[in-house]
């Protein structure tokens, strides 16, 4: 009974509402909170044996799922750099009309992809994919990326395969099929030991998955609010740039309008004009037909051009930029504002040979608050202009004390996509999907690792892109949250609630005990972590069955399901902790969605499991 626990329970549970409250209340970043939490646990364990110690705790850091999603961010990394993701997701994604079609757009094919690989590496890959989309399409992120993992999680309920939530519930099966034919129940019945089939969970899990997007479409609109993610609030005040781009010719946006290339509408930066064989085309519409070696000229900020150059098919109007050493793809755009002990103040870029002497191409000169609508080596430079480089990390190394310069600084995540790479990067992808569908001989974790080491090895990212791509903020809060799990499990306080949930459900019948085993896993995975639920769970949901005479299938589907169907807390699944950031949420923003969405599942799977499997077949 809840009342019978001992002190180190009571300590577990009160720390945990505290954590819970912190995070409610925003009192920190949640991988603080989360550490915070760990190692108020893991000091009492100087009290008590009872709880995880030292030891126990960091080697939950290594534990191979963390170690996966780890992983998995070089992958995207490799897929974001070369641009391949936005080879499949343009056609597929589209240019939505609205939220709702959006979220329609991204969810549809996030669920079904989820249903057949393990959701974290499909959310990894389109974290990237959809931080793009947004801005193109003007949208918060905040209305796709909760979305974005709730479908996965949705999808991942549909199949033997989709979470390695069921496979940790197949594992109890399996064992305890090995030991028994049949279950002992109750009044003299018995009952065959039975594992979970491919779709098994299935025939619960898509109605679910159905009905969960369908919330989500319908009521997100009211529900989800606008969030600005962290470091994006002082877009408004960034310097605006004048910028020359080239139609490639022959290349995919040749003979496209300027509305079907993804130039209409664009986030922060518009086409001015476009210049075709000393023509010029001001006011330019959007069924404007480019053709090949047009000059567009763009006004934008600094993410804009970012965005820009991410578009296949356009490349920089100057001829500067390809005659500055190393490869393109290495190279980064870097702002620098000029001294007056700048020896080409008062000279053309043109005549003081920038190129030459700095090995780096100027694309856009900003000054006073104003762009410069002039040709870059015509401009005449002044102190106090801002330049906008295309240049090697050299530059920076080289210049950053240089008294030429005031200040020089490297724009994040601006090096131009290896388009020429896309194909491989796809194909590594494509290659690990199919691996990982094949669990049974090759584990997750060394698949992903070798898709990493694949796209490492071909160039479709390095070494130092590899690294930094890493979310190590994400990370943290995932493994601290296995911790604090496995506090919960240690000090019994998991346990003393499971026992008090049986003691109240049971005179009221299989279908109470069912809905309260139920929630009693969707408790534990809100709280501690899926698999652990399941674990804890699982003997708690057969010792019930059993003692009602109960067939154990219909408690075996609700523990897959609510094991995985966490969505009131971003610690109910990993997959939700990756987009908390990059969704710029609050805690409060998974309460008020994820609520109602617990509720809709968990009154679904309560109904239909004991149709499909009958407590008394």
């Amino acid at each position: 009974m809840i009342f019978g626990m001992n002190w180190e329970a009571w300590a577990c549970i009160l720390t945990v509402v505290i954590i819970l409250v912190a995070l409610a209340r925003g009192w920190a970043q949640p991988d603080i909170v989360l550490v915070g939490g760990m190692t108020l646990l893991m000091t009492m364990s100087l009290f008590s044996d009872k709880f995880p110690n030292p030891g126990t705790m960091a080697k939950l850091f290594g534990n191979e799922g963390l170690a996966t999603v780890a992983v998995l961010f070089v992958v995207a990394i490799g897929l974001s750099e070369t641009g391949g993701m936005s080879l499949i997701t343009e056609k597929l994604l589209g240019k939505p009309k609205s939220v709702v079609n959006a979220q329609l757009r991204m969810m549809l094919p996030v669920t079904a992809a989820s249903a057949f690989m393990n959701n974290t590496p499909v959310v990894a890959m389109f974290i990237p994919v959809i931080n793009d989309w947004c801005k193109k399409a003007k949208i918060s992120p905040s209305k796709l990326f909760m979305p974005l993992s709730y479908a996965a999680v949705l999808g991942g309920c549909c199949t033997l395969i989709g979470t390695s939530t069921n496979l940790v519930v197949q594992a109890f099966l399996v064992a305890d099929q090995g030991k028994n034919t049949t279950w002992a129940a109750h009044g003299g019945g018995e009952y065959a030991v039975r594992t979970m089939g491919f779709w098994t969970v299935g025939a619960v899990g898509l109605p679910c998955a159905i009905a969960g997007v369908a919330y989500i479409v319908i009521f997100s609109r009211w529900l989800l609010k606008d969030r600005i993610p962290a470091g994006e609030e002082m877009q408004g005040d960034a310097r605006e740039y004048m910028v020359e781009m080239l139609v490639a010719p022959g290349s995919a946006i040749d003979g496209l309008t300027v509305e079907k290339a993804g130039l209409r509408n664009l986030l922060n930066a518009y086409l001015v004009e476009v210049q075709r064989e000393g023509q010029t085309i001001v006011a330019v519409g959007p069924e404007e037909i480019l053709r090949g070696n047009d000059r567009l000229i763009f006004a934008g900020v600094v993410d804009s051009i970012i965005d820009l150059r991410k578009i296949r098919g356009l490349i920089p109007a100057t001829d500067q930029v390809f005659k500055v050493s190393g490869p393109r793809h290495s190279r980064r755009l870097i702002e620098a504002v000029v001294s007056t002990t700048n020896s080409m103040v008062g000279k053309t870029i043109r005549d003081v040979r920038f190129r030459t002497k700095y090995d780096a191409a100027v694309i856009a000169v900003h000054r006073n608050g104003e762009r410069i609508n002039q040709k870059i080596g015509d401009i005449t430079m002044r102190p106090g202009d801002t330049l906008l480089m295309e240049a090697t990390p050299r530059f920076l190394r080289v210049n950053r004390n240089s008294r030429d310069f005031y200040l020089v600084s490297a724009i994040p995540d601006s090096a131009p996509p290896r388009h020429d790479r896309a194909w491989i990067a796809l194909a590594i992808m494509v290659l690990m999907v199919v691996a990982m569908t094949f669990e049974q001989y090759i584990s997750v974790f060394n698949t992903a690792l070798i898709a990493a080491g694949l796209m490492i090895l071909t160039r479709c990212t390095n070494g130092a892109s590899a690294r930094s791509s890493v979310d190590w903020q994400t990370l943290i809060a995932i493994g601290a949250s296995f911790g604090i799990g496995k506090a919960m499990e240690t000090t019994g306080a998991a346990q003393g609630l499971a026992d008090a949930m049986g003691v109240v459900l049971k005179p009221f019948g299989p279908w109470a005990v069912l809905a309260g085993v139920y929630l009693l896993v969707l408790i534990f995975t809100e709280v501690v972590t899926n698999n652990a639920a399941a674990a804890l769970s699982y003997p708690i949901a057969k010792a019930a069955a059993i003692s009602l005479g109960a067939d154990f299938m219909p408690f075996v589907v609700c523990i897959a399901m609510a094991a995985s169907a966490g969505f009131a807390t971003p610690l109910g699944y990993q997959t939700h902790l990756m987009v908390f950031g990059p969704g710029g949420y609050k805690f409060n923003d998974f309460l008020r969605v994820g609520v109602p969405l617990d509720i809709l599942v968990g009154v679904i799977a309560v109904t239909l499991a004991p149709v499909f499997f009958p407590f008394y077949p």
